[in-house]
């Protein structure tokens, strides 16, 4: 049985991202083609990353000529967390194209988790709820079997008599020792080393060590990977590392997990294997602050090429952070930043503004925060009810219009709250003024034409703050 895999983001249709144009492969769907692969179905993947539309993937349904097509999105990408309506309307494009080729067609991600019957009703046949690699292999099995699927758990179809059938919840995967390498020979590496060479000099790589989050911030919706923590062995971190290098000769490395190195001693052993193999590594993770201030974190991790930890500080508020279940201080926020830097590690904020009830005294918080413990970057956002979460059930009836942003950048406020959409856009820009000026002052990556940007940024730093104070009334 030939199966053809793919995913619904088009980098084109993100405007912020195809102008920063630092792509990474598919890795969800290439652990899936792996998965496949290793359970006897040839497979191929029609990577849409760089692709002009959903139209192009007639060629490959022509050429590889499969039974099957699965839309399998990159739930490790937290761009298709965010379940972007762009990248909605391209998966019902794909499914429509994969239905009059006469493909099985089989949805995984995010937002077909969330909203199922959409996606079946468009003409997708299977909908698979959670973790999807091993009711893939169960699903494909039963289809080439001719069997009914009912008793393959983690799925969501229409029945004989058209009703929308969910079979029993998929039990999490806890030994992730038993997934192979994914499959990065599918991918056009080259393709990628060139867009990133091309923007930035360099070419990273994304590699995930773990599945889930255990933490329960009550905004952030975990419906592929659930509210867990498994975390694969330092070893076969490594072992793959190894491979790609050699393989690809790549720069840098992105640890897409939601967070890096939880269990106790991974780092340290991490570190070890790292220097055992003579890996010159950089890279970037993300994690908590509460959990950089625990011993041996830090020293590993910087010893080990660690250049940049972002962390989801969300908030100089802490009435806003404790809101939001967040579980860490403001003092746990400025205690890692200084302390990753002594080490040589830079920082980088996860800024969240327009928490449900946010006052201009928390907006003031979150700018002083910033100001005085001046990260290297911050990635600012504002809140965005995902379904499965406290937080949405919240807001929920405010949603009607629009639940969704149609791409990255969109900084819509999708529920009525203290200020507008127009507001936020405006500190977005101011908060990014003020930062850049700060820096340039304070001789942070010193040069002469920084110097002299100051009284732009100065000037930037007025203009949107007149422009915030006017919208706040």
């Amino acid at each position: 049985m030939r199966v053809l895999l793919t995913h619904s983001y088009f980098l084109r249709y993100d405007p912020k991202q195809w102008k920063l144009m630092q792509p990474y492969a598919p890795l969800g769907t290439l652990y899936a083609a792996a998965v496949l692969r290793e359970s006897g179905y040839e497979v191929a993947l029609h990577d849409v990353m760089f692709a002009d539309g959903p139209d192009s993937i007639e060629v490959a349904l022509n050429n590889f000529k499969p039974q099957a097509l699965v839309i399998y999105d990159d739930g490790f990408n937290y761009l298709t967390k965010m379940c972007l309506t762009n990248m909605r309307e391209m998966a019902f494009e794909l499914i429509r194209f994969g239905k009059a080729y006469g493909c099985t067609v089989v949805v995984s991600s995010s937002d077909a988790t969330d909203h199922a019957v959409n996606y079946l009703e468009v003409g997708a046949d299977f909908i698979i709820i959670g973790e999807g690699e091993q009711t893939l292999v169960e699903l494909m099995d039963a289809i080439e079997s001719d069997i009914s699927p009912w008793d393959v758990p983690g799925l969501c179809y229409k029945g004989a008599s058209g009703q929308v059938v969910h079979t029993a919840a998929r039990p999490v995967m806890h030994n992730l020792e038993h997934l192979p390498m994914p499959a990065w020979d599918l991918a056009d590496m080259e393709r990628y080393r060139d867009a990133w060479m091309a923007r930035t000099g360099y070419f990273s790589v994304n590699v995930s060590t773990t599945r889930g989050c255990p933490f329960r911030c009550n905004w952030c919706a975990k419906p592929i990977y659930g509210n867990r923590y498994n975390v694969r062995s330092p070893a076969s971190v490594v072992n793959e590392l190894i491979y790609l290098k050699e393989k690809y000769q790549f720069d840098h490395v992105w640890f897409c997990d939601d967070i890096f190195g939880l269990k106790p001693g991974w780092i340290q052993e991490f570190a070890n294997l790292v220097y055992a193999a003579q890996l010159r590594l950089r890279f970037k993770i993300q994690s908590r602050a509460d959990l950089l201030l625990k011993e041996q974190q830090i020293t590993p991790l910087a010893l080990s090429g660690c250049e940049t930890v972002w962390i989801g500080a969300e908030s100089g508020s802490q009435r806003i952070l404790d809101a939001m279940d967040k579980g860490i201080t403001t003092q746990q926020i400025s205690d890692a930043t200084t302390m990753l830097k002594r080490h040589g590690v830079r920082v980088a904020y996860f800024i969240q503004f327009g928490y449900l009830g946010e006052t201009q005294a928390d907006i003031e918080a979150t700018l002083n925060m910033v100001r005085q413990n001046m990260p290297d970057d911050v990635g600012i956002s504002v809140s965005y009810p995902l379904p499965g979460t406290k937080y949405f059930d919240k807001v929920k009836e405010q949603l009607d219009g629009k639940a969704n942003w149609s791409r990255s950048d969109d900084l819509d406020m999708l529920f009525q709250n203290t200020f507008s959409t127009a507001y936020y856009r405006g500190l977005y820009k101011y908060l990014h003024a003020c930062l850049r000026k700060l820096r340039a002052k304070k001789g942070v990556g010193f040069s002469l034409k920084k110097t002299l940007s100051i009284p732009y940024y100065a000037l930037q730093e007025r203009r949107y703050r007149r422009l915030i104070n006017k919208l706040a009334k």
